[in-house]
């Protein structure tokens, strides 16, 4: 892939999972804007990401009495390899003027720059904005975005950067549009008009979120309050920016997503099927534009195989010709691999994980049963407790000595979300339960660490979103690329990456309700692992081996980040960037 020389890409997100020492991201987004920034590296593209620094990071997990529990505890940036910049920038929130101190972590070749409020200068308030990931009210929310993208604008300028194309991972970066028109006016002079053609035709936006009620809005007088010292320096009134955030004519919320989506030229879900449901969703931005031609495009997720393979398997491979770390490696080569080694080496990963289970909760599992694994943020869509919706057949299930079945749960709820910890409280339930006979475990304090130990280690990795609600998932990717089968319903990658050589697969569609569908993935979900998942394990031991080798070579084909980051490159931020370059126009004396 050749590269224009003065190509860089500056990729903002909210958050980002680099190493679990930096307890700055909380699920998946982050999973994926930390390993977006390792293929950068690995590939060569010029990228540096931006974020913010949370001196109390996103929170550690406990339970206690059946409960989940939140602990926080202050991250010490120079013990985690941060290094503090020369840089302080300020960020406008309504009236008042914070400053973002900038730190940078070197992700390989590539910078991660996050900016932090919690400087003496600050007021309480100002300083408390980087506290938590996701922590405190709208206020503090509207507060961390601005600083995000204003102060990330602003922190790229103050350190020598140039970034000549601008990916949003998430709307929570939309501000930084603002404050690129914003300079484009007053430092070159270009009118509110001018500024917006040229900051849409160098933005990259991608929409993670396939739920309405997910996608990032404020109360339009919050909006206006915070906004408006920004949008007075751009020569127009608020109400031309407050469209830009409208979904429909008559809202009085400001939405990031519809802003997004409108100052945005190259714009993207996370897979195919989530395309489908986002130009659905949005398509009344573009009147009279029929929905398959709303210009949302799809780059399917992937995830960074150097990080995500066992060191073991990673070299059982390579053994088989197969480099998981090569941007072009030839994954069919993987079925040259041995049944039997490929066995040693997943037996080697799950007496681990057993070892672990131990170590963590006390819980004493059988190597030889076969052991299925659910680890996911617990929002109540994601359906971990599904199994409980036939409560009798998963005890029998359970209580069968013949061929045992063992569930291993991770994941945190979101402190502020009571369904998602009644479902957790129920999985915890569970386990403790003596129907579960010491078969069900709940693994509290979910980190990149242990998610690693799980996708590795488990036999069957599950999955089992309402379908259409689910725009791609990643854990999936990174169990089958362990040899890991998936379980899991036709939903986000699954549904392009199924195949009945590798896994199952759940259809999801054709109830009428909520409870009705939940109730008839439940019932397939059952006829699976009687029919099928149970016999193959403990009855066709040689066909099970090749169902996990071909699920590793099945998704290595097809879904690691090296793959997903040289679409980007290839199709938006090369194009964006010879486009930008072929129109650029002159510089006008400022107003």
């Amino acid at each position: 892939m050749t590269l224009p020389d003065d190509l860089l890409v500056a990729y903002f997100s909210l958050e980002f999972a680099v190493d679990e020492q930096l307890p700055i991201y909380a699920g998946g987004l982050g999973v994926l804007a930390g390993d977006h920034l390792k293929s950068a590296s690995d590939l060569g593209v010029p990228l540096v990401g931006v974020g913010l620094f949370y001196r109390e990071g996103y929170f550690r997990q406990e339970v206690a009495e059946g409960e989940q529990r939140e602990q926080y505890a202050l991250n010490a940036p120079a013990e985690l390899g941060l290094v503090r910049t020369d840089a302080a920038v300020p960020v406008e929130i309504g009236d008042e003027a914070v400053e973002a101190a900038v730190w940078r972590l070197d992700v390989g070749a590539v910078p991660l720059l996050l900016l932090d409020t919690d400087l003496p200068e600050n007021a309480e308030w100002a300083r408390a904005l980087t506290a938590r990931l996701y922590g405190g009210g709208r206020e503090t929310r509207i507060g961390q975005e601005l600083v995000l993208g204003v102060g990330g604008i602003r922190a790229l300028a103050a350190l020598g950067f140039e970034p000549t194309v601008f990916h949003l991972n998430e709307g929570h970066a939309a501000f930084a549009a603002l404050e690129r028109m914003r300079a484009l006016v007053e430092n070159r002079g270009a009118s509110f008009d001018e500024a917006l053609e040229d900051v849409r035709r160098t933005t990259v936006f991608t929409t993670h979120t396939p739920v309405p009620a997910g996608n990032e809005t404020f109360d339009g007088q919050l909006a206006r309050r915070s906004l408006e010292p920004l949008v007075e320096r751009l020569g127009v009134a608020w109400e031309t920016v407050a469209a830009l955030g409208r979904s429909r004519p008559n809202d009085e919320s400001f939405g990031l997503t519809p802003f997004a989506l409108r100052t945005a030229e190259r714009c993207n879900a996370v897979s195919r099927l989530h395309a489908e449901v986002a130009r659905t969703m949005w398509a009344h931005l573009w009147p009279g534009r029929p929905v398959e031609e709303v210009p949302i495009d799809y780059v399917t997720n992937g995830v960074h195989t150097p990080t995500w393979v066992s060191p073991a398997l990673s070299e059982a491979l390579a053994a088989a010709g197969v480099d998981v770390a090569a941007p072009e490696s030839d994954w069919e080569r993987t079925h040259e691999l041995e049944l039997a080694e490929l066995a040693r080496v997943h037996r080697a990963r799950k007496d681990e994980l057993v070892r672990l289970l131990a170590e963590r909760t006390g819980a004493s599992l059988d190597p030889e049963a076969l052991t299925i694994g659910f680890a996911r943020r617990f929002a109540t869509y994601k359906r971990a407790d599904l199994l409980l919706r036939r409560a009798e057949e998963l005890a029998a299930l359970l209580a069968d000595d013949e061929r045992p079945l063992q569930l291993v749960y991770a994941g945190k709820a979101h402190p502020d979300d009571t369904e998602g910890k009644g479902v957790l409280e129920r999985i915890v339930a569970l386990a403790e339960s003596p129907d579960s006979r010491g078969r069900v475990v709940f693994l509290p304090g979910y980190d990149l660490a242990l998610a690693r130990a799980l996708v590795q280690g488990v036999d069957v990795w599950l999955n089992l979103p309402r379908r259409l609600e689910e725009a791609s998932g990643t854990s999936g990717m990174k169990a089958a690329l362990n040899g890991t089968p998936n379980l899991s319903v036709l939903d986000g990658w699954w549904d392009e990456g199924y195949t009945p050589e590798a896994g199952w697969a759940i259809q999801g569609t054709g109830a009428k309700t909520q409870a009705e569908q939940d109730d008839a993935d439940a019932a397939e979900l059952f006829r699976l692992l009687r029919g099928d998942v149970l016999p193959r394990y403990y009855g066709e031991p040689e066909a099970w081996l090749a169902t996990g080798r071909a699920a590793i070579a099945s998704a290595g084909a097809r879904f690691t980040s090296h793959r997903m980051v040289g679409e980007y490159t290839e199709r938006f931020y090369v194009p964006a960037h010879l486009e930008a370059r072929a129109v650029s126009r002159p510089s006008r004396a400022p107003r």
